[in-house]
């Protein structure tokens, strides 16, 4: 007795933004010679079985959970797997807001991301943290040193 394999989904949607999100899940967390892969699939992440074996069904769960073009797919857990339990939609701030990485920073009695902080005080994020971590400023003083502005290769 032969045995089909499952025919593949036709849904005209490759090359589509949201069809290289899952293809990016997927490779995140199946293909070890993705760079990112040590830290989803080297970890245990997965997508789980619906969303890993049909696009359309990411596809249908994405649409009636708020995907838009400019947000991102976002594991409200980032210890537990791509499903629709643990997934939703966020522009890029809010993602990298909620990274495993992040350095939280609290500042009188205010706790932010560095990245927060930065905005909140005016100034780019990379000077902030070579303030912090290179220069190993205190915060205090990391937070409220203006910035010196460069004019004609000379700072003012």
């Amino acid at each position: 007795m032969l045995i089909q394999a499952k025919k593949p989904e036709h849904h005209g949607m490759t090359g589509t933004r949201i069809h290289n999100i899952w293809r990016g899940m997927r490779a995140r967390c199946y293909n070890p010679n993705v760079n990112c892969y040590k830290n989803y699939g080297g970890k245990g992440i997965q997508l789980c079985n619906e969303w890993n074996t049909s696009f359309m069904s990411f596809y249908k769960w994405a649409m009636s959970h708020g995907y838009k073009d400019n947000l991102t797919i976002d594991r409200i857990d980032v210890q537990k797997n791509y499903e629709p339990s643990n997934c939703r939609w966020l522009d890029i701030k809010s993602q990298e807001n909620n990274r495993s990485n992040n350095r939280w920073i609290t500042f009188k009695g205010e706790t932010h991301t560095e990245a927060e902080w930065a905005e909140k005080i005016g100034i780019e994020k990379r000077t902030l943290n070579s303030r912090l971590v290179r220069y190993k400023w205190t915060i205090e003083r990391a937070f409220t040193t203006p910035v010196r502005k460069k004019v004609d290769g000379h700072y003012v």
